[in-house]
């Protein structure tokens, strides 16, 4: 087997024949991270893969993902390295499950978290990113119910920040993020005295109770990085240590738990990013129908950014 290195440079080289980009969240390992072009969270890449020139998007992260940057740059051919890389709370709401709850709703705006399939964006009115979601929130008028789909932790989050109480929550979560604790956190609290609580909102609401600051994965790189303070304990996707230690090598930074790992961001390795790129497969479709349907509620969320 060939070692990281030697994958490295096969990878690059495909890429410039290939006119390639590869995009990154900040959950993939840390190899997958120094090789991209850009490494972001799902707001960040769904911006770049919406504006990039490359002819092909390589996607290392989960299919929803790679189904956003398809549905934003049709004209793209897109490839995610391991067409197993799924995402569990976005399995939790299906179009029919939706459809049938609209129908016991008429009249409310549908908020879909960005982690949800193509269909169910399709049939969803507004997305939005925890990055943004209080402000797409905000957006709705006051007295418009609103359903906002999957994620129930970052849906009651947002809800209490807005200030609303019309908002009804669908009742799926993070696999990741809702298995952190109480008793988890004190613990590495005790341990970690001095350490700034940094939470991102869809753990449970005891947790965010917890924190000192709720933010994105983007939020949280950005806090740490402009914070006066020198130590901080993290409340997300064990990934995202790779870019606190990288940007800010001088403070420490302390996981709440090892089990916030996500199994499926980690099913990318360099050696499928090399073999899709040869092969040029596998590759993300979206029917043109359901493209449209669903651009709408992408675009709309990229506007109100």
């Amino acid at each position: 087997m060939e070692n990281n290195s030697q994958l490295v440079n096969k990878i690059n080289q495909l890429k410039e024949q290939r006119n390639a980009i590869i995009l990154s969240h900040y959950y993939q390992r840390p190899e997958i991270q120094e090789v991209a072009d850009f490494v972001g969270d799902s707001l960040e890449l769904a911006k770049k893969a919406a504006v990039t020139e490359a002819e092909v998007i390589v996607f290392c992260g989960v299919h929803f993902m790679a189904e956003s940057a398809k549905i934003l740059s049709p004209d793209k051919i897109v490839l995610l390295p391991d067409l197993q890389a799924g995402c569990p709370m976005a399995d939790m709401v299906d179009l029919e499950s939706l459809k049938a709850k609209k129908a016991q709703m008429p009249g409310a705006v549908v908020v879909c978290y960005v982690n949800t399939s193509a269909e169910v964006k399709s049939e969803s009115d507004i997305a939005c990113t925890s990055a943004n979601a209080v402000k797409i929130i905000d957006s709705i008028p006051k007295d418009q119910p609103i359903l906002f789909i999957p994620d129930k932790n970052l849906g009651s989050y947002v809800a209490a920040k807005a200030n609303r109480d019309n908002v009804t929550v669908w009742q799926g979560f993070c696999n990741t993020h809702d298995q952190l604790t109480k008793s988890q956190l004190l613990r590495v609290k005790e341990e970690h005295p001095q350490g700034v609580v940094l939470v991102h909102p869809e753990c449970r609401p005891d947790i965010v109770e917890m924190a000192d600051v709720v933010a994105s994965t983007a939020g949280m790189l950005k806090y740490a990085e402009e914070s006066q303070d020198k130590e901080f304990i993290v409340c997300t996707e064990v990934g995202i240590l790779h870019q606190f230690k990288k940007r800010c090598p001088e403070k420490k930074f302390h996981i709440a738990s090892e089990k916030m790992f996500c199994p499926n961001m980690k099913k990318t390795t360099l050696e499928k990013v090399y073999n899709a790129l040869l092969a040029m497969e596998p590759r993300i479709n979206v029917s043109e129908d359901i493209r449209k349907k669903a651009l709408k509620s992408l675009e709309l969320m990229i506007k109100i950014v």
